[in-house]
């Protein structure tokens, strides 16, 4: 039995392969129509989500499996005290795979060391969201073609955003990756990134001002400042808008950079920009789905 914890639980080579298994399940996704029949993923998510949660229940029924679960952690025992160790070594009687958000960093890891079935970390606060990294990674090689040699954007909440460093850790695997990030002082990606970065002699730059640095970049991936994890309004209000993405921004940019996003978006992207033919994040909203089908398939031993 395996987990899925963070990005780097599976090789490149492994990626590979389920990455050529979600292109597959896009171009014939009737050939996959049934190979969940009879089967059953948990949703156990303890904090908001339309997107990750609504992908992996569009991504199971499209297998023919069938869905339970529970979207908020007050219409779950937890509200009583029950600890994830005790609710998922209920859900290993009730489900054959699970699919857990949790604010709390490292409960999902928590949950696997009990769990009877395999566990998909679906995010656990600013830690890791490893089905978003894939995501990202499938949208980037179905619509580039390859992982390597780009240099990079990452715009925004850089010290809180999960999805960010999720995809640095899993990018940093494939040669010629270059990192410019870009944020104001307060919101700059921690040290632990950077330090990291260093050791494996992979190039960065840290900059504040977005115009700048648009030329060079061969995607750009823009993220929201998220309301939730400040502990300050005013820090909150004052930072919410310091980016914003338009097209006049989208002038300064390479014809072929593409601009990513793991939503939802607030005001970093302008509306006017989603006529682009580089604005990627709805077609990276498809690919989500494609990549928890063959996620699904693999973590239940149903890939060929």
């Amino acid at each position: 039995m395996r987990h899925l914890m963070n990005p780097l639980d599976f090789s490149v080579e492994e990626l590979d392969r389920l990455f050529d298994l979600a292109n597959e399940i896009e171009k014939n996704p009737a050939k996959y129509a049934h190979v969940c029949d009879g089967k059953i993923l948990a949703t156990c998510f303890y904090e908001p989500s339309t997107r990750t949660r609504l992908s992996f229940e569009s991504a199971m029924t499209r297998l023919g499996g069938r869905v339970i679960g529970f979207a908020d952690a007050n219409s779950s025992s937890a509200a009583k005290g029950e600890s994830v160790s005790d609710t998922i070594r209920v859900i290993s009687c009730y489900a054959d795979i699970c699919a857990m958000r949790h604010p709390k960093e490292g409960a999902p890891m928590v949950a696997s060391e009990k769990s009877r079935i395999p566990v998909i970390n679906a995010g656990d606060g600013g830690h890791y969201h490893p089905t978003q990294t894939l995501t990202d990674l499938l949208t980037i090689r179905s619509l580039k073609g390859h992982l390597d040699g780009f240099t990079i954007g990452l715009c925004g909440d850089l010290k809180f955003g999960r999805t960010v460093h999720s995809l640095i850790n899993a990018l940093v695997r494939y040669p010629g990756t270059r990192f410019i990030f870009i944020s104001p002082e307060e919101l700059k990606v921690p040290d632990y990134i950077t330090e990291m970065l260093r050791e494996k002699n992979v190039p960065y730059e840290e900059v504040i001002r977005l115009e700048n640095v648009m030329p060079q970049l061969d995607m750009l991936y823009m993220t929201r400042v998220q309301k939730e994890r400040f502990f300050n309004e005013e820090d909150y209000v004052r930072l919410k808008d310091f980016y914003v993405l338009d097209t006049a921004k989208m002038e300064l940019a390479r014809e072929d950079m593409l601009v990513l996003h793991p939503l939802p978006r607030v005001n970093e992207i302008s509306v006017e920009v989603d006529d682009d033919p580089r604005a990627a994040y709805f077609r990276q909203a498809q690919y989500g789905v494609y990549v928890r089908m063959a996620l699904i398939m693999t973590l239940l031993g149903l890939a060929s």
